[in-house]
């Protein structure tokens, strides 16, 4: 018999795994950079520790120095910026639910000029 604790447990876990998608493959495009326009930039969370960040045709992967608790199940972060630029040296704190309320502080790392793969359905 399944106890009600171990259910409980269960069911909290399933969004968790429902959003846990893999890592898409990608190829570097040239060097790492410390900096990148936030000027149309884009995010995409794909786990605890990396990020793409897309700007135009470019994509850059940030692969974060330490994990960041929360980020890849809530997807959301934000930051605070003294210039246009996105950098390295900056801060990101997850936002989660409910209400958005501040999470885990983390570090980014450089940014990877990459190619994606194409995902095969």
């Amino acid at each position: 018999m399944i106890r009600p604790a171990l259910i409980a447990l269960l069911l909290a876990a399933a969004p968790a795994l429902a959003r846990d998608d893999v890592v898409p493959a990608a190829t570097p495009n040239g060097a790492p950079v410390s900096c990148i326009s936030t000027v149309g930039l884009r995010s995409q969370v794909r786990s605890d520790s990396v990020i793409d960040f897309t700007a135009g045709s470019r994509t850059y992967r940030n692969t974060l120095p330490q994990s960041c608790p929360g980020l890849g199940f809530d997807r959301r972060f934000a930051y605070s910026l003294t210039t246009p630029r996105l950098c390295d040296v900056d801060i990101i704190t997850v936002l989660q639910d409910p209400g958005l309320s501040p999470g885990a502080s983390c570090g980014l790392g450089k940014f990877q000029p990459v190619t994606l793969a194409r995902r095969v359905r």
